[in-house]
């Protein structure tokens, strides 16, 4: 067991003052009635008091960081390190000390027990021979702790000396307070032979598919960053060709849309950002609104009815356009952009905006964000009020007065006059939308096209528009219910293995999964990319020639079991079956000119 006798600590407060000098003064005290050596230095708005010498750290048996700004962790790497804020140390000085030393008494404890460090499966890292991890590698990490300030910078700076030291290159991407600094890019992931989250928060693993991957705490990765290094390079390599197996229908598509997933960019990957969080509080807000209707369209108020319709319309539809706007900006401007993106969205929708002034909102307040993240320079010692007040502060007054005073009128204009069209216009008008969303459906199957049409549908639903959403939901049905079909008429035209997968697509079909029909495509891209479309594009305008309409953006076929989702149900079903079944001849009908499938 290691002793504890010297204790260093750093106490720093946004302005410097009152803060920081009562966290110093209580560890000072509380330390020495403790029976422990402690060295304090201050960080204030008057600049650094009693400063730490090289020997000091040196000496040291722990460090204490007692702060609510970026402290630069350079000076610590090698020693154990614990962070809170300073109001903890204030609060509860000999808890926190009692808390680092016990951290620190496990960490020994675990060192001299031959701390064997669980893969993520919880399996211990297999013994590999000193071969496998000689010469130069290249790794990437992230870091990331919930308050995004102290141990987040230090681990990052841990694990890249670490790496430096053993021979290897590596480049860490840290999730902070003032959002992902330093962020890896697809190419620097590709070429990683290992990639290191050490992280006490959520981070998202969805970049580092088939790659080796290490998941450890942002402790471990400052106590120990060799170590947490060369166990990240001892993990087995992963199978090549391991995610698809042959004739794997359902991986299949899961493959070919994580790769439409890499593909976005830009703008449009902001964009379905915000829809994809969107849509659960439009499912949730659409389908309690149609639960309503079951006690009568007009429920009197303290009835069941009445509180749905409030749950529904009240609450849940009016955050859809804030959380469209405020995800969009998250996704330009991570945490930063969150705030402004919110109160613009909410914004907008006050202002009678739409779903297009909470799109404009959200890259407004996304880009702006980033500007002031980026642009604003402080003091090092004020850097912590950037993520709390200059960004939020600064952003959201830049996007409310934008769009009050210039974007507010004319969006709304646009936004009044599309809904007084859609919801007056003729029968011809109806039927030609319908065609034109239905064909956008099946042209790319999950792709710019099919999301364009979709998040049309999806933002008139706030608007109370809801005939599009019913053609786009259907012709998004009928590809691979299409497919389905045709392999069932035509057999001698498919090989045994789409045969098999004929049957998964008609489950995916039902479900509104318009990609279970991409393997098809991708096969035989010339045939039956336009029996889809030929199909889609009928069962869109047949369901707005029915007047069908849909209060649920996402559900398949499921949502007419939900009382009043679907208006003309059986009319519905018949379209999306005469559409499923164009799409099948017109499938089979080209085949017969390709060349037969070998049984």
């Amino acid at each position: 067991m290691k002793t504890i006798d010297k204790i260093v600590a750093i106490t720093a407060c946004p302005t410097g003052i009152a803060h920081t000098v009562m966290a110093a003064e209580a560890l000072r005290k509380t330390a020495q009635v403790m029976g422990y050596q402690v060295k304090v230095e201050t960080q204030g708005s008057d600049g650094v008091k009693t400063p730490l010498s090289d020997r000091d750290i040196a000496e040291a048996d722990l460090v204490i960081i007692g702060a609510d700004i970026h402290i630069d962790p350079s000076r610590f790497v090698g020693k154990p390190v614990y962070a809170t804020s300073t109001s903890r140390v204030i609060r509860d000085t000999k808890g926190v000390i009692e808390t680092a030393i016990q951290e620190n008494y496990q960490d020994a404890e675990l060192e001299d027990a031959g701390d064997v460090v669980p893969t993520p499966d919880g399996s211990p890292i297999p013994d590999v021979p000193d071969a496998v991890t000689t010469g130069p590698k290249r790794l990437v990490a992230i870091t990331a702790c919930p308050t995004g300030i102290a141990h987040t910078f230090m681990a990052a700076e841990a694990l890249r000396k670490s790496a430096v030291e053993l021979g290897h290159e590596m480049k860490v991407e840290t999730q902070g307070s003032v959002g992902a600094k330093n962020q890896l890019t697809p190419e620097e992931i590709a070429q990683a032979d290992a990639v290191v989250i050490a992280a006490d928060t959520h981070v998202d693993l969805s970049r580092f598919n088939g790659k080796r991957l290490y998941q450890t705490s942002t402790k471990k990765a400052l106590k120990d960053g060799k170590g947490v290094v060369q166990s990240a390079l001892s993990l087995p390599a992963p199978v090549a060709g391991a995610a698809v197996g042959e004739g794997d229908y359902l991986q299949s598509v899961q493959q070919a849309k994580a790769e439409q997933s890499a593909k976005r960019s830009g703008p449009y990957k902001h964009l379905l950002t915000g829809v994809s969080y969107m849509l659960p509080v439009i499912v949730a807000g659409g389908l309690i609104i149609a639960l309503s209707f079951v006690f009568g369209l007009e429920p009197q108020p303290g009835t069941i009815g009445d509180a749905l319709m409030q749950i529904g319309g009240g609450a849940a539809f009016a955050l859809i356009v804030p959380v469209l706007s405020g995800f969009i900006a998250f996704s330009i401007a991570d945490r930063p952009g969150l705030a402004p993106g919110l109160i613009g969205g909410m914004l907008a929708a006050n202002l009678g905006m739409g779903f297009l002034g909470g799109i404009l909102s959200g890259f407004l307040a996304g880009y702006i964000a980033l500007l002031v993240r980026d642009k604003v320079n402080l003091p090092q010692n004020f850097e912590g009020l950037k993520p709390v007040l200059v960004i939020p502060l600064l952003s959201t007054l830049a996007v409310g007065l934008l769009l009050v005073y210039v974007f507010g009128g004319p969006i709304r204009a646009i936004m009044e006059g599309l809904t007084a069209f859609l919801q007056g216009m003729g029968q011809t008008n109806a039927v030609l939308l319908g065609l034109l969303l239905g064909g956008m459906m099946a042209v790319d199957m999950g792709g710019p096209v099919n999301k364009a049409a979709y998040t049309f549908a999806v933002g008139l639903l706030a608007s109370d528009v809801t005939a599009p959403m019913a053609a786009v939901m259907a012709a998004g049905m009928t590809p691979p219910l299409g497919m389905a079909l045709a392999t069932l008429l035509a057999k001698r035209q498919f090989t045994p293995d789409e045969l098999q997968a004929g049957k998964v697509a008609s489950v995916l079909g039902l479900s509104f999964i318009t990609e279970g029909v991409i393997p098809f495509a991708a096969k035989d891209p010339i045939r039956v990319i336009p029996a889809c479309i030929a199909g889609s594009a009928l069962t869109g305008g047949l369901s707005m020639l029915f007047g069908c309409t849909l209060r649920a953006p996402h559900g398949g076929i499921f949502v007419l079991a939900i009382p009043n989702a679907v208006s003309r149900g059986g009319l519905y079903i018949l379209a999306i079956a005469i559409g499923t079944v164009i799409t099948a001849i017109v499938a089979t009908q080209l085949k017969r000119f390709a060349p037969k499938a070998q049984v």
